[in-house]
């Protein structure tokens, strides 16, 4: 099994997958990243207007946005 390493950077968006049919998606802007090169833990602006620390997991995909 392939294990790929979640990488973002302020600006992107993240995009956590419903874990059961007809669950809800998740889905945020990046504001903050903590760990080093792109790693997480990133802080997370949902939505729905809540921002909090997300350690991604293997359901969130990542939406990179271009960079200046």
């Amino acid at each position: 099994m392939e294990v790929v390493a979640v990488k973002a950077a302020v600006g992107d968006r993240l995009v956590v997958r419903a874990t059961h049919v007809d669950g809800a998606v998740r889905d945020g802007e990046v504001l903050e990243v903590r760990g080093a090169n792109g790693d997480p833990p990133y802080v997370v602006r949902w939505s729905d207007g809540h921002e909090g620390l997300f350690f991604p997991g293997s359901d969130t995909a990542v939406e990179h946005e271009p960079h200046a």
